[in-house]
């Protein structure tokens, strides 16, 4: 905020309209209730997630093309230990496999995206569609359908056509929309008889900013300050095309329903008495998720976003926003563009106001004026920005309702992430985010909010960007230096199979023993795995492959304990 105390005033008349927006959501009561113990509505769907980059390997297989993310992971240092998702989990190859765990679970859905490179290898309609493509996600389809399994597909998990990014620039370039239609509508036209929930895009945020302002993520550029508000605003507009040509031509005929996936963190006032600190929540909030959300809902960008950006800007000596503009025919086009919204939440940050200096330089992160704060107290299992607050998720949710008119809710993602070297099956923090979250997402149904559905994140271990193999947010756990890639059980498979066959929290006796139980099959699992790494090691040795790190683990224990009982022997 400005420190002249003239600015300071019109500041706080600019703002008005920002807060009465949201005025029935009440920033200064934050319910941190006991567990609540009941079951979801009838026909509540519960699922499992997963992206095609992140697990389908065969990158460069049966014709399809490069995507952003194959170039981006080849490249020595950006990946955390180099890794790439050339093989991940061979989900091309295991289709079968993978369904199997699904019905084992009994999940009603199955959250997948397509590869957009792998049906137009050079991301354009006109050039060439890859048919072997279209025959995999044929496949994918029919066996999920046969095993009454929902499928919910993503048509925009990150991994855009490399030819588009060389030749037009990518999401900056808003020629971006026409194609990102195209390919859409080839996707209606091909699986849409079957396919009754579309996703346009997943998660946004991180396409704009940390693959436009950040660099982090493919295709790794840094256009402080513009790149991620240019790519936002041709997402935006490619989502409402998507939309209105589902809508136009599709609808009627295949009775389905076109969506977005959110992605949003909660922010909570440091102090909700103090108005400073509730303004920059509420920026915070607006800034990740209003930013994709107020356009669908509203018809424009939230106010609080022009008139920072706009002010910046100002001060920066530039003559227009680096926040774009929609001329009032585009306000008219995006508004109303979401038949339901998908929301992926996985934790939450005290907010609290700080200024930055436009002599500082400007972007996103200083745009916003406001500091991240965590609570040391709160756990932190795997992922640095990953904190398990649970309360966050009933507020996040409880305000989307009151902002957005009560959008019909499907959670997209939710899960946890871990940090381990070597194999551990007994996820039992995974176990207890679970049952805390549910929960508060169970709380939230019942203060009225419509949720329809909940995706837990994710299915497999897999490829975490930036992070390699380095992190796991899977139910099961994938040995990724074995042959074919197997999959092992983690106790928060049995626990997370027990909230469904309930539909949620029956009584206190019966969800201590989910765990109890949960926790005694993995212990048996875990001997399973141990064992199996030696026959592994046997097999990747005669093919001069390194053993992997868990592998070496068990080894160096074997020899452990025959020097100590030599020891002893000797002794």
């Amino acid at each position: 905020m400005p420190l002249h105390s003239v600015l300071r005033i019109c500041h706080i008349l600019l703002l008005a309209p920002c807060i009465f927006s949201s005025e029935d959501f009440d920033w200064t009561k934050n319910e941190k209730g006991s567990f609540q113990y009941g079951t979801f509505p009838s026909g509540f769907s519960w699922g499992a997630g997963s992206s095609a980059y992140q697990t389908e390997g065969a990158w460069d297989k049966d014709g399809k093309g490069k995507s952003i993310w194959d170039v981006f992971s080849h490249k020595r240092g950006k990946i955390d230990r180099n890794d790439t998702g050339d093989s991940s989990c061979e989900g091309y190859y295991k289709i079968k496999d993978d369904i199997s765990l699904m019905r084992d679970m009994k999940l009603n859905h199955y959250l997948f995206s397509i590869s957009w490179p792998r049906i137009l290898p050079s991301g354009i309609k006109t050039d060439y569609i890859n048919e072997k493509g279209i025959e995999h996600y044929d496949n994918l389809i029919n066996m999920l359908l046969e095993n009454r399994i929902t499928p919910i597909v993503t048509l925009y998990h990150w991994d855009l056509p490399q030819v588009l990014e060389e030749k037009y620039g990518g999401w900056q370039n808003a020629s971006m929309v026409n194609f990102f239609n195209d390919f859409a509508n080839l996707c209606f036209e091909r699986f849409g008889n079957r396919v009754k929930y579309w996703i346009t895009f997943n998660n946004p945020w991180s396409v704009a900013v940390e693959g436009y302002e950040t660099g982090e993520h493919a295709p790794g550029l840094k256009m402080r300050g513009t790149g991620a508000y240019n790519a936002a605003h041709n997402i935006i507009k490619a989502h409402a095309k998507v939309w209105h040509t589902y809508d136009a031509q599709w609808r009627n005929k295949q009775k389905g329903m076109v969506g977005i996936s959110l992605s949003a963190d909660w922010g909570e006032p440091v102090d909700i008495t103090n108005q400073r600190d509730i303004e920059a929540a509420e920026r915070y909030v607006q800034f990740y998720l209003g930013w994709f959300a107020a356009p669908f809902y509203n018809g424009d960008y939230p106010q609080i976003m022009k008139e920072y950006i706009g002010k910046k800007s100002a001060q920066q000596g530039l003559s227009s926003s680096r926040l774009p503009t929609f001329s009032p025919q585009e306000k008219s086009y995006v508004r109303g563009t979401c038949d339901f919204l998908g929301i992926s939440h996985f934790t939450t940050r005290y907010i609290t106001q700080k200024n930055f200096p436009s002599n500082r330089g400007n972007n996103y992160f200083t745009d916003r004026d406001l500091a991240e704060l965590v609570d040391p107290q709160w756990p932190d299992p795997g992922s640095e920005w990953l904190y398990s607050v649970p309360w966050g998720f009933r507020r996040l949710l409880s305000y989307v309702k009151t902002q957005y008119g009560d959008p019909m809710i499907y959670v997209t993602g939710n899960g946890v992430s871990e940090k381990i070297m070597c194999t551990e099956l007994c996820d039992d923090w995974r176990m207890q985010y679970f049952r805390d979250y549910i929960n508060e997402m169970f709380k939230a149904v019942k203060d009225g909010v419509n949720v329809k559905g909940y995706t837990a994140w994710s299915l497999l271990d897999k490829f975490e960007w930036d992070e390699g193999y380095s992190e796991r947010f899977g139910l099961y756990y994938v040995d990724f230096g074995s042959k074919n890639k197997q999959r092992y059980p983690k106790a928060s498979v049995q626990y997370y199979k027990r909230i469904i066959s309930s539909n949620g929290f029956p009584n206190q006796r019966e969800i201590e023993s989910w765990k109890r139980k949960a926790l005694e099959t993995c212990t048996s699992s875990n001997q399973l795995l141990a064992a199996d790494p030696l026959i592994g090691h046997m097999e990747m040795v005669t093919e001069i492959v390194i053993p992997t790190v868990c592998t070496l683990c068990i080894l160096l224990s074997a020899v452990f304990l025959m020097f100590l009982l030599r020891t002893r022997i000797l002794n």
